[in-house]
C-alpha cells in the first residue's frame, strides 16, 4: 500500500515490538498506559475510580489520535477495550477504527481466542475443525463490529497450541494489510460520494 502513510504508532505496552519497529522506521510513537499515565494507581481496587480512570484514558487517547488527523485507526495487538469516550469522538470526526482479531466473526470474542478454539478443537467441539482471523470495524461490543475480511484456518491434529498460534500470526500479517486496504478503499469511495 504505497499510497498510505503511518503517521503514528501508539501502544499501551511499553515493550511492544511495534514501537521499536516504528522508531526504527522514523515513525512517531506514543506510549499511552493507564497506570504509568497516572490515570489510576497500580493495584487500585475501587471500581468507581477504575471506571473514571478508563473513561479519562479513552478520552485522552481519542484527542491524541484526532490531533494527528488520520484517515483511519488500525488496531493490531491493542489489548484495551474502547468505550464511547474513545469511539464517539472518532465517529464524530468520521475516523473509522478497525481491529485484527484471531477468530471468525461471532466466535471466541475477546481474550485468548486462539487457545479457546484450540481447546474446543481437541474436545471435538470446533465447528468444521476451523478457526480463523478477521479484520473488523470496532464498536463498543468487543469483536462484534462488521467484518471487513475473514480467513478460515484449519486446525491440525498433531499441532501444538504454539504452532497454531504461530501459523495464525503469519496469516494475520497478510490479513491486516488486506483489511486495511479494503477499509481505506471503502472510506475513500464514501468520501468521494459525499463530495460529489
Amino acid at each position: 500500500m504505497p499510497y498510505l502513510k503511518i503517521i503514528r504508532v501508539i501502544s499501551n505496552r511499553s515493550k511492544a515490538f511495534g514501537l521499536t519497529r516504528a522508531e526504527n522506521a522514523s515513525i512517531p510513537t506514543a506510549y499511552h498506559n493507564l497506570i504509568s499515565g497516572k490515570y489510576h494507581a497500580s493495584g487500585e481496587k475501587d471500581v468507581t475510580v477504575i471506571q473514571k480512570a478508563r473513561e479519562k484514558y479513552n478520552a485522552d487517547l481519542a484527542q491524541m489520535v484526532i490531533a494527528d488527523e488520520p484517515d483511519i485507526v488500525v488496531c493490531a495487538g491493542w489489548m484495551h477495550v474502547f468505550d464511547e469516550h474513545f469511539l464517539d469522538p472518532l465517529t464524530e470526526k468520521k475516523i473509522p477504527v478497525i481491529n485484527l482479531h484471531p477468530a471468525l466473526f461471532g466466535k471466541y470474542d475477546g481474550k485468548d481466542a486462539i487457545k479457546r478454539a484450540y481447546d474446543d478443537y481437541h474436545k471435538g467441539q470446533l465447528e468444521n475443525n476451523r478457526t480463523g482471523i478477521m479484520v473488523h470495524y470496532v464498536i463498543r461490543d468487543v469483536d462484534r463490529g462488521t467484518p471487513i475480511i475473514q480467513r478460515e484456518i484449519e486446525c491440525r491434529p498433531t499441532e501444538t497450541l504454539d504452532e497454531l498460534t504461530n501459523r495464525m500470526h503469519e496469516q494475520e500479517h497478510e490479513l491486516i494489510l488486506e483489511g486495511t486496504a479494503m477499509a481505506i478503499t471503502k472510506l475513500w469511495e464514501e468520501r468521494g460520494r459525499t463530495a460529489a
